[in-house]
């Protein structure tokens, strides 16, 4: 039980797959996108999870998208301190060189943190490709760029990854790890699966549980009471109810988090606190 323990909340409000016809309130623009921002960002988040969409409102890895989203976030009230991390998704291309570019932004529009896969894997409708050596390649441009990986595990094999990483110093401590429940083909939000994870994990790990779709309230509830933080957002699940009648807004999301964490006895960390922890 992590009672009294200060609790981080990583944004995930966007992602790659939700469209307009999906939920009214998923932010595409980087207009939608930072007005989002900066409303959970008053809520108390200290992390943001980015994915930039093109005018079209399709996923892009144009790093000069990503750089806007990063500056204009960085105006807002909370910005400044906030941890900013950016997608290297698998999800639409495997090219490394592709998924690499938005490592080398830089002066006000670098990231602190980017994703990272760590093995490929299969969702409902469409596949994530990340061969070991991409994976390898992106993780050691991070290092090079000062860039902490947010580290994405769907299963034990991604949790043993991490070990392997370590042990070709490719990644530095503190480690960050979203543990990601509720994929089709990965660990289900169940705590003898989440238990498993952890246990394969190097002891030291900062650790957030995300949950899939119908799993993001069961995974947030195993994130309260056993890890450092959850990931909560549109990104992941588009309805406030598991009947799915009730969509939610990213705001929404969070408030009901913050509602349940106050329960437990879990107080947010301040931005401050994190930076601190990850040593970013």
């Amino acid at each position: 039980m992590r009672i009294g323990t200060p609790l981080i909340l990583n944004l995930a409000c966007t992602g790659a797959i939700p469209t307009r016809p999906m939920s009214p309130y998923v932010p595409l623009s980087q207009g939608e996108i930072v007005e989002d921002v900066a409303r959970c960002l008053e809520l108390g988040v200290q992390m943001v999870h980015l994915h930039a969409r093109d005018a079209q409102g399709v996923q892009t890895p144009n790093p000069d998208a990503y750089g806007r989203l990063i500056e204009d976030i960085r105006r807002l009230p909370g910005g400044r301190q906030a941890l900013l991390c950016v997608t290297t998704s698998g999800r639409y291309t495997a090219d490394v060189e592709t998924r690499a570019r938005v490592l080398d932004l830089d002066g006000g529009a670098r990231p602190d943190m980017a994703s990272l896969t760590l093995s490929s894997l299969n969702f409902a409708q469409s596949a994530s490709v990340n061969a070991p050596d991409t994976i390898r390649e992106l993780a050691a441009r991070m290092q090079a760029k000062g860039i902490r990986p947010e580290l994405e595990v769907f299963d034990l094999g991604m949790a043993n990854f991490v070990r392997v990483l370590c042990k070709e110093n490719l990644i530095t401590r503190p480690l960050y790890v979203n543990v990601m429940l509720g994929n089709i083909a990965g660990a289900q939000a169940d705590a003898l699966q989440l238990a498993a994870i952890l246990a394969a994990l190097p002891e030291d790990c900062i650790v957030s549980i995300a949950g899939l779709g119908r799993s993001q309230l069961t995974a947030t509830g195993l994130g309260l009471l056993l890890t450092d933080g959850v990931r909560i957002g549109l990104e992941d699940n588009l309805w406030l109810d598991t009947q799915r009648t009730q969509p939610a807004r990213n705001c929404t999301l969070i408030q009901r988090t913050l509602r349940l964490a106050a329960e437990l006895e879990r107080p947010l960390a301040t931005a401050e606190q994190v930076r601190t922890r990850l040593g970013v």
